[in-house]
């Protein structure tokens, strides 16, 4: 059993928030604070990730599944959840769903992909970390994180500051692991086999993963619903309340 680091908070249904390659629990600060007054909230940090276990060698997404389908088992007592997964999250969720229903009430896949049909920018984010560690990809993703006009805000300004602290500090070897396992996803066969009710956001001006991929996600999955957000690839950070909104909305229409 993989250690994960935990963050509970609040009463009510539980949500589970699965945070995107390179960040960690913090990454949902503005959604949970919002979340935990009519829920718990249960959020945790991706093995290799913030205050979790490193565990050496490949990975797969499978794996972070199974981390997280033990992680609900021991903190609901069988309840099922609100899973809530943002990019490498949204990965986690799409083969968590098919694998285990029984400890899911929905499943919402924000700024994700279900395939990557280029590998190239994969191989080369790993040989860059591979020859200069982290640091050397920070910048240019935190760029595509967050939308310009995000950032020259004060606000905006200091979550990108803080995301970039978090990416830098990711250990290597578990970052180019989490990067494989993401560059090597192919859910377009399961996601027509997930039952679970899910939602999919789409960030309009998302250039890791456009809102293609998005649309892509909700013809699979029967009976998907699409939404738009207008922010870049994590807009739970950029536009908290909007994204937290369309998660009460799709739930109250469960």
């Amino acid at each position: 059993m993989t250690r994960l680091n935990v963050l509970r908070e609040g009463e009510g249904p539980f949500v589970v928030l699965s945070h995107a390659l390179g960040c960690d629990l913090h990454m949902w600060d503005g959604v949970a604070q919002v979340l935990a007054r009519a829920h718990t909230v249960l959020r945790y940090d991706h093995r290799n990730h913030g205050g979790s276990e490193r565990v050496p060698g490949p990975l797969s997404m499978q794996d972070l599944a199974d981390d997280a389908a033990e992680m609900i088992a021991r903190e609901t007592e069988g309840e099922p959840v609100h899973f809530v997964g943002l990019s490498m999250g949204g990965m986690t969720a799409q083969a968590l769903a098919p694998k285990r229903p029984e400890l899911l009430r929905s499943v919402v896949i924000a700024n994700s992909s279900a395939h990557y049909p280029d590998q190239a920018p994969w191989r080369a984010r790993v040989e860059t970390v591979q020859a200069q560690g982290v640091a050397a990809i920070a910048p240019g993703a935190v760029s595509r994180w967050l939308t310009p006009a995000f950032t020259t805000t004060p606000e905006g300004a200091e979550a990108a500051r803080r995301l970039h602290d978090t990416l830098v500090g990711t250990d290597a070897a578990g970052y180019i692991a989490s990067c494989e396992a993401v560059a090597a996803i192919d859910f377009r066969e399961s996601n027509r086999t997930i039952r679970t009710p899910t939602l999919v956001i789409a960030g309009n001006q998302d250039e890791a993963t456009p809102p293609a991929m998005s649309e892509a996600m909700v013809e699979a999955i029967p009976g998907a619903k699409l939404a738009r957000i207008d922010a870049a690839h994590l807009s739970a950070v950029e536009r908290p309340v909007e994204f937290t909104q369309l998660l009460i909305d799709f739930w109250r229409s469960l």
